[in-house]
């Protein structure tokens, strides 16, 4: 047992003289690349995406921490936006996911978050000013989805349809964001005429409603 535990302390001593010489490493394996289709630009500006979602999620998540707090107290508001935060970042990892399928981001994946994670705001003086705001980020987002439609659709440096992707993207992503948008429009609608009657009861109600799944 003594040998072994020199052996032990002596090979670490080693290791840790020679550093990174005793480290495993495979070659890469030899994989076909006739099957890699995507065109440089539809894989930037998709990769982009997944920074637009993130942020999207930042600022939601802005939005949840601002109306939990105990001077606002909102919390059906709170749990609507910390939601939202959580659909955008599944919508991240959707967009990785297919980068994936698809063959690229062979490398360090997390290269596609290093950028500054800041809201553009973190306090806002009421719910309908928060609701209007994240109806034009969705409308941002709505916009950059088309554009990705468009580049892979039609790309400039070439002449390949990225039909699958466009049609992913209209299917999936599209139809939620015009839904999602339609329902901020009409919560910013009915909340309005509520606190245009009632004031800031008529928040505080609409809250209440918000936080049982009621609207």
């Amino acid at each position: 047992m003594k040998f072994l535990g020199a052996f032990i302390c002596g090979m670490l001593c080693v290791s840790a003289a020679v550093g990174d010489g005793l480290k495993c490493t495979l070659k890469p394996a030899d994989i076909p690349t006739d099957w890699l289709d995507m065109v440089d630009p539809c894989i930037k500006i998709m990769e982009h995406q997944v920074q637009t979602e993130i942020q999207a999620a930042m600022t939601y998540l802005a939005m949840g921490a601002h109306f939990a707090r105990d001077s606002i107290n909102r919390p059906g508001f709170s749990k609507f936006f910390i939601e939202a935060a959580s659909e955008e970042r599944e919508h991240a990892m959707k967009i990785i996911e297919y980068l994936l399928m698809r063959g690229q981001l062979t490398t360090d994946v997390s290269k596609l978050l290093k950028f500054p994670l800041k809201p553009p705001r973190e306090e806002w003086p009421n719910a309908v000013t928060a609701l209007s705001d994240a109806l034009n980020l969705e409308a941002k987002v709505t916009s950059s989805i088309r554009e990705i439609i468009k580049t892979c659709e039609t790309p400039k440096t070439s002449d390949f349809n990225d039909y699958h992707l466009v049609d992913y993207l209209t299917g999936d992503f599209l139809d939620e964001q015009y839904k999602g948008q339609r329902d901020l429009a009409g919560k910013i609608s009915t909340l309005g005429k509520m606190m245009a009657t009632h004031g800031p009861l008529g928040e505080f109600l609409y809250d209440k409603k918000m936080l049982k799944d009621e609207l």
